[in-house]
């Protein structure tokens, strides 16, 4: 909110611009001729634009990814604007983070970062126009209200498009109220996704789909395995080919440039090229090997989290539980491979497709080029996917050199799946190495987290984390030439398998069961916390306990049914599934039903909501049962989805969705019910089989039906 309340005055808020026809655009100018201390404030409506007839245009500055924002951030425009969503249009605005501050896909944070100033870009507006209509009926303010893009008052109404010009000439106002939650008439409805018609006829343009006149096509050879380094190439039979047009060498790669990406491709098969190994290249075993021998040797010098004493707590135990656990490379596999348009010209540069960080794109291509930021310009298309693969900028940076090297042509370049695949960045591979102490009374008195990893591979202050009174949090990292990215819930992805694996673990060597005994820590973080404490015990307790009661924990279903139970929170929302399991006449297990509550604060869109949360179990449940990139030598051993095995349609469970009821703020969405839905299953495997899943892909395991 402090954004809003800078220093605003009608120069620098509002402009009026005629429009071909006739009508009125109700905008906001750009903040370049205003003062220092203004030029930090909010540029309130760079978002929204009215015409003369009310129909309502609202900018969506974040990128889309398929979480939704594209429709969610408008709807909080919209609400607080109180127009008939019918007649909004919504488009994608381009990168401008003096305008948008904030434009970014990543973290689940797009709209608990934008809850309060778009509501209140919206609420200024729509105060803006009542002033405008009280001044015509020479009435109070305070005495007319607002519906579907009306001001209303004693039976007159008159429509927004009719006010803008008159609102123009009004001061701004301040401290302007947002709706109180009981008059929200978009907010927590269903609405659907304002680009799903576009998208299911199949005219929605993708980024891979851009073309412009003159352009070029561009594939890439890489390295064919971590860890080596392109020497020298021949492309004499390469530019015979037909329709390529260009062969280029920059930094470790080929670019082969032609008309099609058929004809690109296929003259990238007829180069020659030559790699040296810069040392040992690894194979999956390597790597299992190299983790698990870190962590057989002493835990690291400075801890991530130190609480009380692990060493004297586990010396005094009654009891001692330990389990290891192990994560595959995983490969991103959006649906749209990576691909970027790029025309760098003399002293600028144009980019165009789909990134989650465009400023950063941004920032590396000035920086590659030797240009100013501000001349280079970045427009976002919706991808087909992201994962946290589209956070790397490593694709458009890719197009701008070639763009350049080319002759400032414009340039496509597009990776194939293989590519994609094979050559991109991965999920870090993990070893994790869980122990527990339990004393005399049975109770929980020490855990102790041992991770090694290809990159980052703790998340210290995860429950039960406030909760324990000796607990202790350690890691190595791995230095490996694999390339590696955040995943879908980075770190949490595996994180919360294993603890809640771990957790379940811990309560049946205690003869506990595993709901209560999640609820019995978290009354200990509430009451007589350790250190600590980031989650809220009491809205964790209650998504713990709802779903218990809808999954039926604790009562019968059935001489082959069994259940299987996790929670985690991340990204400041709390989740609890029960996984439920049929055990077949075989002794296999199919998996039938996931039960989950989320506690992330208040809903935007129900539609979007249960669409995330539906998503995200089925990615976390696909990956954790079938996912894993193996390497031989450096080289991956998965290329294509005919070696990459996805969960299929008849493998996806009933998905049973519970959403809290609650008055706060939203917080993440698009991530938090990955993570324990992996744990969920693993459980409830165990509950059948008495076999602990402590790998993945949980197919090798050879359990399941």
């Amino acid at each position: 909110m402090s954004e809003l309340e800078n220093k605003l005055n009608r120069r620098n808020f509002l402009r009026i611009t005629a429009l071909t026809g006739g009508g009125l655009i109700l905008g906001f100018n750009s903040l370049s001729a205003s003062s220092p201390e203004q030029e930090q404030s909010f540029d309130l409506n760079a978002f929204i634009k009215i015409d003369a007839k009310g129909k309502v245009t609202i900018m969506s500055p974040n990128p889309e990814i398929g979480q939704g924002v594209k429709t969610s951030l408008p709807i909080l425009i919209a609400e607080e604007l109180d127009v008939d969503w019918k007649n909004v249009q919504i488009q994608q605005a381009g990168l401008d983070t003096v305008k948008y501050k904030r434009q970014i896909a990543g973290g689940s944070g797009s709209v608990r970062a934008s809850w309060d100033s778009f509501r209140q870009v919206g609420a200024t507006a729509r105060q803006m126009l009542i002033s405008a209509a009280a001044a015509t009926w020479a009435v109070p303010a305070a005495e007319c209200t607002t519906e579907n893009g009306m001001v209303l008052h004693s039976g007159k109404k008159i429509s927004y498009g009719e006010l803008v010009e008159k609102a123009s000439k009004l001061e701004v106002p301040k401290d302007v109220k947002v709706k109180p939650k009981e008059t929200f008439k978009l907010i927590g409805q269903r609405i659907k996704n304002v680009d799903n018609h576009a998208i299911v006829t199949g005219q929605y343009k993708y980024g891979i789909d851009t073309k412009r006149e003159g352009m070029l096509y561009a594939t890439i050879i890489r390295p064919p395995a971590f860890g080596m380094t392109l020497t020298s190439f021949d492309d004499t039979e390469a530019k015979k080919a037909p329709g390529v047009k260009q062969v280029l060498r920059f930094e470790n790669k080929i670019a082969v440039l032609g008309r099609t990406t058929w004809e690109v491709m296929q003259g990238a098969k007829k180069v020659k090229a030559q790699w040296k190994e810069e040392g040992p290249l690894e194979s999956t075993a390597d790597y299992i090997k190299n983790l698990h021998a870190l962590l057989a040797t002493s835990p690291v010098d400075k801890p991530r989290r130190k609480d009380g004493d692990i060493t004297a707590a586990f010396s005094g135990a009654a009891k001692v539980v330990e389990v290891n656990f192990d994560a595959p490379f995983l490969a991103h596999n959006t649906m749209e491979p990576m691909n970027f348009f790029a025309h760098v010209k003399a002293d600028s540069a144009e980019l165009y497709g789909p990134i989650q960080t465009p400023e950063r794109a941004r920032s590396r291509v000035a920086e590659i080029l030797n240009i100013p930021q501000d001349k280079v310009s970045v427009m976002m298309t919706r991808m087909g996917g992201g994962f946290g693969r589209r956070l790397m900028t490593d694709f458009v940076e890719e197009a701008a050199m070639v763009s350049k090297l080319a002759g400032n042509l414009p340039v496509n370049v597009i990776w194939s799946r293989e590519h994609d695949m094979g050559g991109g960045y991965y999920r870090p591979m993990y070893s994790y190495k869980y122990r527990a102490a339990v004393d005399k009374d049975n109770k929980l008195i020490a855990w102790h987290h041992y991770s090694a990893g290809v990159g980052g591979s703790a998340s210290p202050d995860s429950f039960p984390a406030g909760a324990v009174p000796n607990l202790q949090v350690d890691t190595h990292v791995y230095k490996s030439p694999v390339t590696t990215a955040p995943w879908r819930g980075p770190t949490h992805n595996f994180i919360a398998f294993s603890e809640q694996s771990f957790m379940d673990q811990i309560a049946h060597d205690m003869g506990k069961d595993p709901v209560t005994l999640r609820l019995e820590l978290l009354e200990l973080a509430k009451s007589s916390p350790v250190g600590k404490v980031n989650y809220e015990p009491d809205r964790f307790a209650a998504v713990i306990k709802k779903a218990a009661e809808i999954g039926g924990w604790g009562k019968s279903k059935g001489a082959n049914i069994f259940l299987g139970f996790a929670a985690h929170f991340s990204f400041e929302s709390y989740v609890a599934q029960v996984a439920e399991v049929e055990k077949l006449a075989d002794g296999k297990v199919k998996l039938k039903k996931v039960y989950c509550v989320v506690d992330c604060g208040t809903v935007v869109n129900q539609s979007g909501a249960e669409t995330q949360v539906e998503g995200s179990i089925i990615d976390g449940i696909g990956h954790a049962m079938f996912a894993e990139i193996t390497l031989t030598k450096g080289k991956p051993d998965q290329t294509n989805f005919s070696t990459y095995r996805m969960i299929r349609l008849n493998e996806i469970p009933e998905i049973e969705i519970h959403f809290s009821k609650s008055n706060v703020a939203p917080t993440g969405l698009g991530e938090p019910a990955l993570p324990p839905a992996g744990a969920a299953l693993a459980n409830a495997v165990y509950a059948a089989t008495g076999v602990r899943l402590t790998s993945q892909p949980f197919i090798k395991s050879d359990l399941f039906a």
